[in-house]
């Protein structure tokens, strides 16, 4: 399947499961919208998962990157897709998953996975609004060790998110916006 189509495929599989309207709903970041986008019941979705993977590993082709990775929960699935399709590729990437806090016992780890120090990674997010959750998966990145090229993510809701990570000195890319998914 061409980008182009799997782009316009993602974006009604998106809206059929993932889109709601005329609904109020407090964000993570503290918001409330009238709109909200549950990315999960897509990223979480066989052909939407794959169409995510697929796309994302397209618009990561030009960076020179060792990983990928973000902010449990909502990176969880789409990491974990883009890790299994790459395998399938010349530069295979692994993935890692930032907890929300250090674990409790073991390492104490803030990252799971083949995480390494001095690593070039890209950190994604399903929804990204203000950016909270996706700078604090950057911090946890270059706290230890690691350099972010790249954050990215599904939609952009197109709320500061974007300023806040520019302003941070972070390259962001986006699939979609909320404006993509609520145009009629």
């Amino acid at each position: 399947m061409e980008k182009e189509t799997m782009r316009k495929r993602l974006a009604q599989i998106l809206k059929d499961k993932s889109l709601q309207t005329n609904v109020a709903r407090v964000l993570t970041s503290g918001r409330t919208s009238t709109y909200y986008i549950d990315a999960k019941m897509t990223t979480l979705d066989p052909e939407g998962a794959n169409l995510v993977g697929q796309l994302i590993l397209d618009i990561l082709k030009p960076f020179d990157i060792d990983a990928i990775g973000g902010y449990t929960l909502g990176a969880d699935p789409i990491v974990s897709v883009v890790a299994a399709l790459s395998s399938e590729t010349d530069r295979p990437l692994p993935a890692f998953i930032v907890r929300k806090e250090p674990k409790k016992h073991g390492e104490r780890k803030m990252i799971e996975g083949p995480f390494q120090r001095g690593w070039k990674v890209a950190v994604v997010d399903d929804i990204v609004t203000t950016a909270g959750s996706t700078l604090k998966a950057i911090r946890a990145v270059e706290e230890e060790g690691g350099e972010v090229a790249l954050a990215l993510t599904i939609v952009d809701r197109l709320e500061g998110g974007r300023e806040n990570l520019e302003k941070g000195g972070y390259k962001f890319l986006s699939l979609f916006t909320r404006d993509d998914l609520l145009e009629k």
